[in-house]
């Protein structure tokens, strides 16, 4: 059985709206044809950005004018409903003779029997999708109900919902890794480099140049973490081993992330981007956050003689500058229907919380940096923790053991005050 809609006024008047607001938008896409080429629509004025700002403005009010035919929608049906249900009661039914003498005789009909003589029964078709609807007079305080039976069984989905953080690690995908055996990364880094080679005349003393090199290196520190676990949740729940063996190591990575760009070098930290000695800083100032991610690209290219490949900032900073627009309101950064990596000056960027909150770092990662692994991420169980053989737990560990290098302080940069 179906329900008629009530349309009113206001129902019509947005739907015929909305429907002429949708011919307008197919016939400009018409006009531009299958590349979109907005010279060829004659029934906008101004040029591509102009029209795109109409189009735009268009499918804003297609968008708006769906919302309210949709709400509209809703009364309708409620007053189809209503309608229904007031015409089924005025045509009424049949009274039931034969259920009123035995209600008054004092004997009830067996409750399987009630619904089989139903009009929901009777009236029923195959493949109509509803029937009439009968009321049955039976006292409920024979009714075998949840609250005085079985509550129905019910069985949990396999999804588990993490809690709202950090996503996967992104930072760590940016560095070179490589493996060691030792526990520190030594290292030579050339700190004294004077060039005075110079054109020489005959029988005249050769210029002198200057070189120096000097050992560096880099500790290898650990991360770790623990959970305590009973031993029933691991027996009764298959699942749970694994949960826990997966988000132990997430734990992990995502501390390495951070630590890679913030770590302050204080053992048991590791040193990160932020606190390298050398590295170039541009403030942010009075400029623009493009202008100020330039120059200190510009210092990187200058000065550390490399280039760039990877751009770290926060996503409440970036936001500023992908929803930069002109004066007549052309996104500078791409469309936001624009698919694609996004880029700045041409150089990827990552947002990541990982790093400070007023700070963007950048460097290059690829040939200047690198990620030595003493040991992989390593997760073991034991109850031999504390109490824990004779309280039935289990204690639950895992740690990785890394060092991060910048050979070249200068590859690399921040922007600060952002």
């Amino acid at each position: 059985m179906t329900t008629d809609l009530i349309e009113f006024p206001a129902l019509v008047e947005t739907r015929d709206k909305l429907n002429a607001r949708r011919d307008t938008l197919a016939g400009i896409f018409a006009e531009a044809g299958p590349t979109y080429d907005m010279s060829l629509v004659k029934s906008l004025q101004g040029d591509s950005n102009a029209k795109v700002a109409e189009i735009q403005k268009l499918t804003a009010e297609i968008n708006d004018l769906k919302v309210d035919l949709d709400k509209h929608l809703v009364v309708a049906k409620a007053a189809g409903e209503a309608k229904a249900h007031a015409d089924r009661g005025e045509r009424g039914s049949a009274p039931d003779a034969k259920g009123d003498r035995e209600k008054k005789a004092g004997k009830l009909r067996p409750f399987g029997q009630m619904v089989v003589e139903s009009d929901a029964i009777k009236g029923y078709r195959p493949g109509s999708g509803s029937g009439p609807v009968a009321r049955l007079d039976v006292d409920l305080k024979t009714l075998f109900s949840t609250s005085n039976g079985w509550d129905p069984e019910d069985t949990r989905t396999g999804r588990v919902e993490m809690y709202p953080t950090r996503p996967a690690p992104r930072v760590i995908d940016v560095f070179p890794q490589t493996t060691t055996s030792q526990s520190t990364v030594l290292y030579m880094e050339e700190t004294v480099y004077e060039n005075n080679a110079a054109e020489t005349g005959e029988g005249t003393q050769y210029p002198e140049v200057q070189l120096k090199v000097d050992e560096k290196s880099s500790e290898v520190r650990k991360i770790a973490a623990f959970l305590p676990v009973t031993d029933e949740q691991f027996e009764d729940e298959e699942r749970a081993r694994a949960y826990v063996q997966n988000r132990l190591p997430f734990f992990l990575r995502q501390r390495l992330d951070s630590q890679l760009l913030i770590g302050n070098g204080a053992a048991p930290n590791l040193r990160g981007l932020e606190n390298i000695t050398g590295i170039q800083s541009q403030a942010l100032g009075g400029d623009p956050i493009p202008d100020a991610l330039y120059k200190c690209m510009r210092s990187i290219r200058d000065d550390g003689f490399a280039e760039p490949s990877h751009v770290f900032i926060r996503p409440s900073k970036w936001e500023s500058v992908q929803l930069m627009r002109t004066a007549d309101g052309v996104y500078i950064w791409g469309h936001p229907s624009m698919p694609g990596p996004r880029t700045i000056w041409g150089v990827p960027v990552v947002e990541s919380t990982a790093g400070s909150a007023s700070k963007a770092s950048m460097g290059d990662f690829t040939n200047f940096s690198e990620v030595a692994v003493r040991r992989g991420i390593d997760v073991q169980i034991s109850n031999s923790h504390g109490g824990f053989f004779i309280e039935g737990k289990l204690a639950v560990r895992a740690d990785v053991r890394v060092a991060v290098i910048f050979y070249r302080p200068k590859a690399f940069g921040v922007v600060t005050g952002l």
